[in-house]
C-alpha cells in the first residue's frame, strides 16, 4: 500500500487512518511480526494458551508429595554429610616467633644461654634454628626461632620464662611474629 508524499498533509492523513487499528506496517524493513502467543491487552487469548502453560511447572508443585525413596535418600544424605562434619579436624592455628635475646656483656656464654632457652618445654612450642647476631662492640645476641600453638601458648609465657634466665639474659624483644 502506498501512503503517497509523508511530507505533505494529505499523505499523513492517509497514513494516520491506515495505522488507526494497527500497530505496525508490515513490509518495512526492521520490522517484525508479531508472534502468536502475543496479543493486545484489550483482546483474550485462547483456551489452548492457558492450557500449554499449566503443563510446565517450573517452582515445584505444592500438591505433589515428596516420595519415600527420596524423603529416605535426602536423610541418608544428610545423615552422611553430618558424619563426615565433624571427623573432620578442627584447624590449629600456630605462629612463627623469631626472638632475640641479648646478653649483659660479650663474656656471657651464649652456647649456655641458648641451651637455657631450649631447656623451656611445653605444649604446643617447638624450637627451631637459632644464630647469633653482632649488636656491637664484641656483642652478639641470640635469635632463635619457634613455632607455637596460638591456642596453648602466648608470647608473655615465652618472655616471662626466658627473662627468668637472668644471669645470661639482659633483655628479650619478639623480633618477628608471623601467621602460619
Amino acid at each position: 500500500m502506498g501512503f503517497g508524499d509523508l511530507k505533505s498533509p494529505a499523505g499523513l492523513q492517509v497514513l494516520n487512518d491506515y495505522l488507526e487499528d494497527k500497530s505496525s506496517i508490515e513490509g518495512l524493513p526492521g520490522v517484525k511480526k508479531a508472534l502468536g502467543k502475543y496479543c493486545p491487552v484489550n483482546v483474550e487469548r485462547g483456551a489452548t494458551d492457558s492450557k500449554d502453560d499449566d503443563d510446565i511447572d517450573l517452582f515445584g508443585s505444592e500438591e505433589e508429595e515428596e516420595s519415600e525413596e527420596a524423603k529416605r535418600l535426602r536423610e541418608e544424605h544428610l545423615a552422611q554429610y553430618e558424619s563426615k562434619k565433624v571427623r573432620k579436624p578442627a584447624l590449629v592455628s600456630k605462629s612463627s616467633i623469631l626472638l632475640d635475646m641479648k646478653p649483659w656483656d660479650d663474656e656471657t656464654d651464649m652456647t649456655k644461654l641458648e641451651e637455657c632457652v631450649r631447656s623451656i618445654q611445653a605444649d604446643g612450642l617447638v624450637w627451631g634454628s637459632f644464630k647469633l647476631v653482632p649488636v656491637g662492640y664484641g656483642i652478639k645476641k641470640l635469635q632463635i626461632q619457634c613455632v607455637v600453638e596460638d591456642d596453648k601458648l602466648g608470647t608473655d609465657m615465652l618472655e616471662e620464662q626466658i627473662t627468668a634466665f637472668n644471669k645470661y639474659v639482659q633483655s628479650m624483644d619478639v623480633a618477628a611474629f608471623n601467621k602460619i
